[in-house]
């Protein structure tokens, strides 16, 4: 039986497969979006509305909780939270983007990499949005302090954003052939993403854990915070891509940069190793079992 070249380009089943279909993906890109706000009186402010409501209930209950204080807190709690958000709604929704999808997969042939990867892009559009409450805060600071927060330089945040998109799609692509095979790794990948938060200094700063390890240097112990700090710095790529968005908000120009605004050139290497490291993993296992996928959905 001859196969012709269209039929083998046909089900390729390569990620760039994907942009054979992308029209269909940027309606379920929209589809996504609009089901979001659907019926909803404020719509797309409350893209704004919600991470600015949440930043001022969590910024008065952290500032009494933890007493080494952290300059313009709002700011701070604000762009971490913000950023950790896109990445747990992109893999979160990208979980179940095949499962979801079951009636349309046994109908006809679509590259099944767009329907996680149409997931991940509706939540970065949604990110983008959210991010007017960013510019907000922004505005209150310059006004407040009399100073420029605004510059080309904050056009570094895209680079971030990007670097979070790629990372966010190959642990999207990851979870959600998991999905398919073993059901219970949504509940498995919630009880992570509760670790994963208190793991990604929103709300407190890593620096707590150097002072920490001081004194349990200066008392002869064991400076076990010292190691936890380490693996938080370098072991968590989300909390390096909060770190560098935080970098981009802030103009390192101006005389006082708060502590926590500070990158150095390996965080850049590591979230770029990272993002593409993660890509290629989550592509790899889900290109090799999506042929599976319809046995089992």
């Amino acid at each position: 039986m001859t196969v012709t070249k269209e039929a083998k380009d046909r089900k390729d089943g390569s990620f760039l497969e994907v942009f054979k279909y992308k029209d269909l993906l940027y309606q379920l890109v929209a589809r996504d979006i609009k089901l979001k706000y659907r019926r909803s009186f404020l719509g797309y402010v409350w893209s704004i509305l919600n991470p600015l409501l949440i930043m001022i209930i969590m910024s008065i209950v952290f500032s009494f909780l933890f007493q080494r204080g952290i300059e313009f807190f709002p700011l701070y709690l604000l762009a971490g939270r913000s950023l950790f958000e896109f990445v747990h709604n992109a893999t979160g929704k990208a979980l179940g983007a095949i499962t979801d999808n079951t009636a349309l997969l046994k109908k006809t042939y679509v590259s099944k990499f767009m329907f996680p990867m149409s997931k991940i892009t509706a939540s970065m559009v949604d990110f983008v949005f959210s991010m007017g409450a960013l510019i907000i805060v922004m505005i209150f600071y310059s006004i407040k302090d009399g100073r420029v927060l605004f510059s080309f330089w904050n056009l570094g945040i895209f680079f971030v954003v990007i670097e979070a998109y790629v990372f966010a799609m190959g642990l999207g692509f990851l979870l959600a052939q998991l999905h398919v095979f073993f059901r219970d790794i949504r509940y498995i990948y919630n009880a992570f993403i509760t670790m994963w938060i208190y793991c990604s200094a929103i709300f407190y700063d890593v620096g707590m854990f150097y002072d920490k390890a001081e004194k349990q240097i200066a008392a002869g112990a064991t400076p076990y915070a010292l190691y936890l700090a380490k693996i938080i710095e370098y072991c968590n790529p989300l909390y390096i891509y909060i770190k560098q968005f935080r970098y981009f908000i802030w103009v390192p120009t101006i005389d006082t940069v708060p502590s926590w605004a500070m990158v150095n050139v390996w965080d850049f290497v590591l979230g770029i190793a990272y993002a593409i490291i993660m890509f290629a993993i989550g592509t790899f296992f889900f290109r090799k079992s999506q042929d599976k996928f319809i046995l089992y959905i």
